[in-house]
């Protein structure tokens, strides 16, 4: 027997012993409950022999039988509420075979090589990282595994969907080998029971503590004691249960091992830089979009763009980009594009809190739309809230021959006054960050226009065939990207956005998309990524001149009207 082995045999051991130490814990806890009633019998069965006699005895013997109806009845609780429990499933994209036969013979190749289960079927998550997710409740049940009886199916395989676009066919291979060999261990009737075991307590905890608090103290007992015993259960388990899935981790990674043991490496290094990309495309790109009641709807092609352009200014990412010209895992997807679609919408409401459909003020945007769409109209939606606020605060217009125009003067004018705390730069921020509340506040559906806070779920959320109606009635995003911005930060936005609108306006700039930092001035063809510090200076220090010089070198005219939305 090799090395390998030897070391995935004393895995796998060692999760099945962990696994017993939890089902160890249940019986426990059913022969605590089952005790009383167990004593019960003993002192009837000795008093119809004629022992144990007296009416004291026959106090004890009724006491005790009142006492283990109270027990059994609240064990039935206890036990209903766990075996009724929905345990939350992870948001994904189902991908039917029909959509995909090539990943599916892909995995399915894989399962036969490390001869364990193949995955009863493919779902799409807008993340980087891939799991197998069990499925088989009996409320989770549907599609491939509808038919199946709890237990019985395979879990599914969850695919970061990123992966399918940057990877190549031969790295996807070699990154699922660790997570398609888990299915051996989750085919084993002590670990799939003590799998069950442990989400059921984590499910129950989770619905007494949604549902106790609207039923009042009386109707809500039952549930808050359920939940209590749970908790107190699920307290006993955690060490056995985390130790246990660390042994099914190190048993699959140890049967992968003999898959593609070369090419690992080089995969987990795209892993890592797939993964990069991908959170600078959501914070830079994708987020000023789904704030502007857009979400773009090709983001896994995006990322493709992002690590392309990061390859292409790292040195350290210099060959990384020579890998494009092999099959991408995308390819092996029927229609990708929809794919991809269906994925992006999935990571606004994951990340944003998006409605689940599009709508008037929730559509997609192509990539080739996003400068005019997004960019555009952000600057320019920005804009024009920056002198809704100075009209707002009475501050007069910049002296021009037609005093009604907005122009950047009036806002360069009023925060070089007397900049910095206390000044105008300090009232302006929080005249605007007021603003931005009221507009979230009443934006219907998503996060708001700024901040990218919680929503509200709008169209088709909370529906019977919503993904993410298994994760309770807590408020969307689940995984906000960012926490609000402060007030002098909207501010400094807000600014800059006027001097983009005059640049575009006055001196022939135009709205752009950098696939790193998302939103760009273009002037003359080029990129000016120098804006953030003359703005800053005027904003913090009410200091102009850094921007005076920044605006005489490209060439825009302030005192000039400026079109706003």
């Amino acid at each position: 027997m090799s090395g390998i082995d030897v070391g995935e045999e004393l895995g796998a051991r060692a999760a099945q012993a962990r696994a017993l130490s939890l089902l160890r814990i249940r019986s426990r806890a059913l022969a605590v409950a089952i005790l009383p009633a167990a004593v019960a019998v003993v002192l009837f069965a000795a008093g119809a022999q004629g022992h144990l006699a007296g009416p004291a005895w026959d106090t004890v013997r009724w006491t005790v039988l009142g006492v283990a109806v109270v027990v059994l009845l609240v064990t039935v609780l206890v036990a209903v509420s766990v075996a009724r429990a929905r345990p939350a499933t992870s948001p994904t994209v189902p991908v039917p075979e029909e959509g995909a036969p090539d990943l599916y013979r892909l995995v399915r190749d894989l399962a036969d090589r490390l001869d364990v289960p193949a995955p009863s079927a493919i779902a799409l998550t807008p993340d980087c990282d891939s799991w197998l997710e069990d499925r088989t409740h009996r409320a989770l049940r549907r599609g491939a595994v509808a038919a199946a009886e709890a237990g019985d199916a395979a879990p599914v395989l969850v695919i970061g969907s990123p992966f399918l676009w940057w990877m190549r066919v031969a790295e996807l291979r070699a990154v699922l080998a660790p997570v398609v060999a888990g299915t051996g261990p989750s085919a084993h009737p002590d670990i799939a029971a003590a799998r069950r075991f442990v989400r059921g307590l984590d499910a129950s905890i989770a619905d007494a503590d949604a549902a106790a608090p609207g039923r009042g103290a009386v109707r809500g007992a039952p549930l808050v004691f359920a939940g209590w015993v749970s908790r107190l259960l699920l307290r006993a388990c955690r060490d056995h249960a985390a130790e246990m899935e660390r042994c099914v981790a190190a048993a699959a990674s140890m049967r992968a091992q003999t898959v593609d043991h070369g090419l690992r490496i080089a995969a987990q290094e795209q892993v890592g830089l797939a993964y990069a990309g991908w959170d600078r495309l959501l914070t830079r790109v994708a987020l000023p979009a789904w704030r502007m009641g857009r979400w773009p709807s090709r983001l896994d092609a995006g990322v493709v763009s992002a690590l392309t352009e990061l390859s292409r200014r790292d040195r350290l990412a210099d060959g990384f980009a020579l890998r494009l010209g092999e099959r991408p895992a995308c390819d092996l997807l029927e229609e990708p594009g929809v794919a991809d679609e269906a994925a992006s919408l999935l990571a606004a409401r994951l990340f944003h809190g998006g409605p689940a459909e599009s709508g008037p003020g929730w559509a997609p945007v192509d990539w080739q739309q996003y400068p005019d769409e997004v960019v555009d109209r952000k600057w320019r939606t920005e804009a024009a809230r920056l002198h809704r606020v100075l009209d707002t605060l009475g501050v007069p217009r910049a002296s021009a021959a037609d005093p009604a125009v907005p122009t950047l003067a009036r806002v360069m004018e009023h925060l070089s006054g007397s900049g910095g705390p206390g000044g105008p730069g300090e009232e302006l921020a929080a005249g605007i960050g007021a603003a931005v509340a009221r507009e979230e506040a009443a934006a219907p559906g998503h996060g708001g226009p700024e901040h990218g806070g919680p929503g509200h779920g709008g169209p088709g959320a909370g529906a019977a065939d919503d993904p993410l109606d298994l994760w309770g009635p807590g408020p969307l995003p689940l995984f906000p990207l960012q926490p609000p911005r402060t007030g002098t930060e909207l501010l400094a936005d807000h600014v800059a956005a006027m001097v983009c609108c005059a640049a575009v306006d006055t001196a022939g700039a135009a709205p752009g998309l950098d696939w790193l930092d998302g939103p760009a001035l273009l002037v003359g063809g080029e990129r000016r990524a120098d804006l953030a510090t003359p703005v800053l200076s005027l904003v913090e220090d009410g200091d102009p001149d850094p921007l005076l010089s920044w605006l005489a070198e490209v060439g825009v005219r302030s005192d000039k009207p400026v079109r706003l939305v």
